[in-house]
């Protein structure tokens, strides 16, 4: 469940708030070096640099041009400029209707995790029922695992939910 929290962080950590992230380009892939793919962290560092611009600046100056054309095609929609050795983009202000569309995008994204949760609940029920079957456990000690497992899940549900809750006020610039 810990990893679901994780992946949830990283998935919304690339949904745009109004404010410049590293997050919103870090994950974008690049075929250098002859076709391999690799995401732009890999590639170099991100900044911040005002609330709505980020730098890029990568550690072998050769890959600029592969880097900015796929930033042009990940379709973010950002218009990456070469400077010198590094790669800026400034980002557009966002308007209401793509401040709706995002966070019907969190909304959808919490979703999925939420089911991710559920389904690592259901793997877990399965083998405390398995110990049970095999009398390996006490019908007592299943129940007892079964509450324990029902308030994590619950736990884990709604730190999704408050992560949600927060990333939705930046979104809307509260």
């Amino acid at each position: 469940m810990d990893q679901v929290v994780q992946l949830f962080l990283d998935d919304i950590g690339m949904i745009r708030t109004g404010r410049a992230s590293p997050g919103l380009i870090e994950s974008i892939g690049v075929s250098v070096y002859g076709g391999t793919k690799m995401k732009l962290m890999e590639l170099g560092t991100t900044s911040v640099d005002g609330a709505r611009s980020l730098v890029f600046s990568p550690w072998d100056k050769s890959i600029l041009s592969e880097v900015k054309n796929s930033i042009l095609k990940s379709g973010s929609g950002y218009n990456p400029i070469v400077d010198n050795d590094k790669i800026r983009i400034n980002l557009p202000l966002l308007t209401g209707e793509e401040r709706e569309n995002y966070i019907r995008l969190l909304g959808k994204k919490l979703e999925a995790a939420r089911v991710m949760i559920r389904e690592a609940r259901s793997e877990e029920r399965r083998l405390i029922q398995d110990q049970l079957k095999e009398k390996s456990i006490s019908e007592d000690d299943y129940h007892l695992f079964e509450e324990k497992l029902q308030k994590i899940t619950d736990e884990y549900v709604a730190k999704l939910e408050e992560l949600s809750i927060l990333k939705e006020k930046e979104i809307r610039g509260e």
